[in-house]
């Protein structure tokens, strides 16, 4: 009886559903294994860390939006885009000198790209924010605090909505 390479399904596998189920499966195994061997699989935004959003661009004029500090708290999955908690949180000590001035929430695909803008007194304790926003559709949220010293620390993160708000630009 000749051999059969993994590669080749003859006529003969195909009466067999099972066999030849077995060797695509085998067949997908091995492809995969190579890809993330050689790096060809990656996150999907592994290149480009912030959602383009032209608001969002005009809040950095050109200055750089660092990752961390800030840790945004939102359900991956929201079933009504109405109304879907968030928190974001950002890691500062609040004293005089190293504080978080302003806390800036934007999203992807809302009709108004800027959800929110709060500017943080000195008297507060701790930057942290927590709110109900309405969301368009599954989309990326992107949450900037601005600190004292003018650096912008970010997060991002992803919430599918399956019932959209905001159809009405608003």
């Amino acid at each position: 009886m000749p051999s059969r390479s993994a590669e080749t399904i003859s006529p003969r596998d195909y009466t067999n559903p099972s066999m030849a189920f077995q060797k695509k499966r085998r067949q997908l195994i091995a492809a995969a294994g190579c890809a993330c061997a050689t790096g060809t699989l990656r996150p999907a935004h592994a290149d480009e860390p912030w959602p383009q959003i032209q608001a969002l661009d005009t809040l950095l004029d050109k200055r750089e939006l660092h990752a961390g500090k800030v840790a945004i708290e939102i359900p991956k999955l929201a079933d009504n885009g109405n109304s879907v908690p968030l928190t974001i949180t950002v890691d500062s000590p609040m004293t005089e000198t190293d504080r978080v001035v302003a806390i800036y929430v934007y999203s992807e695909r809302n009709p108004r790209p800027r959800i929110a803008a709060v500017e943080l007194g000195p008297d507060v304790g701790r930057a942290q924010l927590d709110t109900r926003i309405r969301l368009a559709g599954t989309q990326h949220i992107v949450a900037v605090a601005q600190m004292q010293d003018g650096a912008l620390w970010g997060a991002t993160a992803e919430v599918i909505v399956t019932q959209s708000a905001c159809t009405d630009d608003t």
